[in-house]
């Protein structure tokens, strides 16, 4: 546990922090540990006999260490990662590690070594990256020395590197390689320097070229060195709005390794969902194939699936997405809404869509079903097929219904078709036209009106079927009914729906983001229910509680989940702001904020 490092802003792996040492540092950030007043020293290769370097208090001190090749034999690594040398008792320690070694040893920042080598081996730098974090603590440091570029660093970022250096782009540029966040150029190729600092603004290519080589080199290194300065910053942007993924999905087209390393690390759900937010505050934009695998699309299908149950009526219909969200508003859905008319009470909507799969109504509201935006051409290409698909196969194994109405068309009528014939199933399809036009609704109001209904539910039953989803979406299976028991009812219009038990009120729900927010009463319904708690100790908090506080925490707790915090003398409910395991492991920082509390007997 580290006092020196606090994370301020968290976007999957990618962190801002602040590193106090002799003054502080804003991280992810550049260093040049020739500098004098970098806060983080050297103390020098065990190859070499030359002395290390004298320890410092106020910084932090990478211990003695010595470099091996990347592919270096695993009992070689251990054997040297065993054998080092202790450098005198530091405050601050930084610690060179293998990129295959296995074992971590106790250290404040973990600098990885071989990353020269790492560049252009996508799988090694995503395993190595994930190896360590896995094995570290949330708070340490990790430092990429030698590897980052303007072109690479949202990358190295995102896969959770703090620290890096200028080393690369100042090599480039005594190679006459002028760098960019779009690429690498050779300067006897350029015909004009696509940028405005201070080199470039005073300088053609050609006046760079006629100029004796070291001056050159010197001028192109610090443009170099600039342009990663300046990706730093926007990249700082992208964490503190939430999306850097976006940014990323971009950025990732420069070079193929890139991209190969967004698609390895998006194999590594487990990693990246235990560190993304339940919602975030700006709209997902779903623009390319990799998008279909990010952790909030993927963690909406598999809670719809585990975690929902549908309501108990025999007709399920099928409808398309709209481009306005939440769906109910859009002009097509109210369309539909008026075709089914007073027969909607006998019906269950449930909105099919790429990328988000299915999207039972009562859940349309739910980050990001209601916050996305994608490209639509009318083209589906075969693995939007397949995963939309698969995700209405899962989901009528799941559920099933007497009737099924598929007012679809075009690529949507062809997975239904597709998922009818896999499962044995008889849709309905109302839609031979568009699924707006007169005739189609026409056919829509009738099939409705020709099914028989056994069953029915009513506007209060809907809305409370609103809550009961929500709640088994955030909290788990079973807690919708915890919340809405008997003598349950909903005030306030929809979005904004208010869940009260006789005078009492429970829980909220906030449409901005589709989740429900707790009262103190609310969160006593759920106090027998094992997940998302946070457990503190003997000492009563105000408006927030500090990690340090942190007893235990449940480890499936994601940043701006609704937690229950549970104390010796102290109820109360709130949002947290780092995961459930960072709570437990950090020193520094705000686990939650509170919302409502209750001293304890």
């Amino acid at each position: 546990m580290t006092k020196i490092f606090e994370i301020t802003h968290r976007d999957i792996a990618a962190r801002i922090g602040k590193l106090v040492l002799e003054k502080e540092v804003s991280t992810p950030a550049i260093i040049q540990l020739t500098d004098k007043d970098s806060p983080i020293i050297d103390s020098g290769s065990l190859w070499k006999k030359t002395a290390p370097s004298e320890p410092d208090a106020k910084k932090i001190v990478i211990l003695p260490h010595k470099s091996l090749p990347l592919y270096t034999r695993d009992d070689i690594v251990k054997e040297l990662q065993d054998s080092l040398a202790q450098a005198p008792p530091v405050a601050h320690t930084g610690t060179v590690i293998h990129p295959f070694a296995h074992e971590y040893p106790e250290s404040e920042l973990y600098v990885l070594g071989a990353t020269a080598q790492l560049e252009n081996r996508a799988r090694e730098l995503v395993e190595s990256v994930i190896r360590l974090k896995e094995n570290t603590r949330a708070d340490s440091l990790l430092y990429a020395p030698a590897l980052a570029t303007p072109e690479n660093l949202s990358m190295l970022v995102y896969l959770g590197v703090d620290i890096v250096d200028d080393t690369l782009p100042i090599i480039r540029g005594y190679q006459d390689i002028y760098l960019t966040n779009s690429g690498e150029f050779h300067l006897n190729r350029l015909h004009e320097l696509p940028c405005a600092c201070t080199v470039c603004s005073t300088n053609t290519p050609h006046d760079l070229l006629k100029l004796p080589k070291k001056e050159r080199a010197e001028l192109l290194s610090k443009h170099n060195s600039l342009k990663l300065a300046e990706e730093l910053c926007a990249i700082r942007e992208q964490i503190r709005s939430g999306q850097l993924r976006e940014y990323v999905e971009r950025q990732c087209r420069v070079r193929p390794w890139l991209t190969a390393a967004l698609r390895l690390i998006d194999a590594q759900y487990e990693f990246l969902e235990k560190r993304t937010p339940i919602f975030r505050t700006g709209t997902l934009y779903a623009n390319t194939s990799e998008s279909l695998n990010r952790v909030e699309i993927r963690r909406f299908a598999e809670r719809v699936i585990e975690r929902y149950t549908a309501p108990e009526l025999d007709t399920l219909v099928l409808l398309p997405c709209s481009a306005k969200k939440p769906y109910s508003i859009s002009l097509s859905h109210q369309k539909f809404i008026n075709a089914v008319g007073k027969y909607r009470k006998y019906v269950h909507e449930v909105i099919i869509t790429s990328p988000m799969g299915v999207v039972p109504r009562e859940l349309e509201l739910m980050y990001p079903a209601a916050h996305y935006d994608t490209p639509v051409t009318g083209h589906w290409d075969l693995e939007e097929r397949a995963w939309v698909g698969g995700c209405l196969k899962s989901y009528l194994l799941k559920n099933k219904y007497k009737n099924i109405i598929a007012h679809v068309h075009g690529a949507y009528r062809e997975i239904c078709e597709s998922v009818e014939s896999e499962l044995g199933l008889g849709f309905i399809y109302t839609a031979d036209e568009g699924v707006t036009s007169n005739t189609s609704l026409e056919k829509l109001r009738n099939a409705v009106s020709g099914l028989e209904h056994t069953k029915k539910r009513g506007n209060e039953k809907a809305n409370l079927d609103v809550i009961r989803a929500t709640a088994d979406y955030q909290f788990g299976c079973g807690t919708g009914d915890m919340l809405v028991t008997d003598g349950a009812n909903v005030r306030a219009p929809y979005p904004k729906f208010q869940l009260f038990v006789g005078m009492q009120q429970l829980a909220t729900l906030i449409p901005q983001y589709g989740t429900i927010a707790l009262t103190v009463e609310g969160g006593m319904r759920l106090h027998d229910y094992p997940c998302y708690k946070v457990r503190i100790g003997d000492f009563t908090p105000h408006s927030s509680i500090l990690a340090p506080g942190v007893l235990d925490a449940d480890p499936q707790i994601c940043p701006n989940d609704e937690v229950i915090v549970d104390g010796e003398k102290f109820f109360g409910v709130g949002r947290a702001l780092m995961s459930g395991w960072e709570m437990k492991e950090c020193g520094k920082g705000v686990a939650v904020e509170l919302r409502h509390s209750k001293k304890g007997d």
